[in-house]
């Protein structure tokens, strides 16, 4: 698709996504479930991250992580797993939601976990996506902890021993990392504490959450002045300043968090403009590198949106934030077609965490 037809389609986009959460169209919401319904279980093409320690851990990606092999990636796989949850959730209703259902069925199953448990607890394998796949794995489980259905009960209980062995790695991970990773990929810590928190707050784990606290506030709280001007990098789906203030509101009061905010991101407008923060753009969609670009429009959306709703109601900031948001939004799901595999299968998932508002703790 050329860039002048996915922006002429714009104002249509803006318009299914300006309704409530409870008033969006079958063919918005649907839209998503589709891009992940057509790749938890597509396996090829397939990017795996796999050490490998002899012959015998050479196997195609159904074996060796059974449960998350498709969607490109294994982190994609998870979080494409999570948009169905989410969506069946939030809209038993609709068209897509008895397919939603047997795919999941078909993936959570007690066996196949067991082998995703032995993939991540090979010995040389500690780094196994970290942070960043495990933040989403934690996500998929916050989320079925949260629904109250014998459905969602069942899949936690056979997500349950890979929960437990992510958790206990990272934990142990987090206790020896010395400084934070400030990029704008998958290795990027704010992003992950920020799910982590959410996760560990849900799932009632006070020591872990007290654990990501700290090491937030230790990383986090004397940064000044954060360098938004270079962003963003050519290929970066996260905002490393915005990921870190969207963290920071989530273990901070409303005031104290206003004043570590002024002297974080000094250059926030008091003033309502919007235009304060360019749209990344992409030049190729069908390169999967550049079209991280769109990602990035995305998660800037509902970072800032967080942000705004961190500080107190009335702080001058919040208009400039949520005008920036807006326009954000408007550019990041005009992009979410699904034409191109290289975005399609994993936009989907950010276009769902923003539109659904679960950054803010919507149900």
């Amino acid at each position: 698709m050329q860039r002048s037809s996915r922006f002429g389609v714009i104002s249509l986009v803006a318009l299914c996504f300006s309704l409530p959460l409870q008033a969006q169209s079958s063919t918005a919401v649907g839209r998503f479930a589709e891009l992940a319904l057509g790749c938890v279980h597509q396996e090829y093409p397939n990017k795996i991250s796999h050490v490998m320690s002899g012959d015998q851990d050479l196997a195609p990606p159904r074996e060796l992580t059974p449960v998350f092999y498709g969607c490109f990636d294994w982190h994609s796989s998870v979080h494409g797993h999570w948009l169905l949850v989410r969506l069946l959730r939030l809209y038993p209703g609709e068209a897509f939601a008895d397919r939603a259902e047997a795919a999941l069925e078909e993936s959570f199953r007690s066996a196949k976990v067991a082998a995703e448990v032995r993939y991540v607890s090979h010995a040389q394998r500690a780094s196994f996506e970290r942070p960043y796949g495990i933040a989403w794995l934690l996500q998929l489980t916050a989320e079925l902890r949260e629904w109250d259905d014998p459905r969602a009960r069942r899949w936690l209980l056979a997500l349950e021993p890979l929960e437990t062995a992510l958790v206990k790695s990272t934990g142990v991970w987090l206790g020896k990392l010395a400084y934070p990773i400030r990029v704008g990929e998958h290795a990027q810590t704010a992003f992950a504490f920020g799910l982590f928190i959410d996760w560990a707050r849900t799932a009632g784990r006070a020591d872990f959450l007290a654990l990501v606290t700290r090491r937030s506030h230790e990383f986090y709280d004397a940064d000044r002045n954060c360098p938004l001007a270079y962003e963003p990098g050519g290929q970066d789906f996260l905002s490393p300043c915005l990921a870190e203030a969207d963290l920071m509101r989530r273990i901070m009061p409303a005031q104290e968090y206003a004043g570590w905010l002024h002297d974080f991101m000094p250059a926030i407008p008091n003033d309502g403009q919007q235009n304060w923060l360019p749209l990344a753009v992409v030049t190729d969609p069908s390169d999967g590198k550049l079209a991280h670009l769109d990602g990035l429009n995305i998660s800037r959306a509902w970072m800032l949106e967080g942000m705004a709703a961190g500080l107190p109601a009335d702080d001058s900031r919040r208009q400039a934030l949520r005008k920036a948001a807006a326009v954000h939004r408007q550019s990041g799901l005009t992009a979410v077609t699904g034409e191109h595999y290289e975005g399609g299968h994993w936009l989907g998932s950010f276009a769902t965490y923003l539109q659904t508002g679960r950054g803010l703790g919507t149900k």
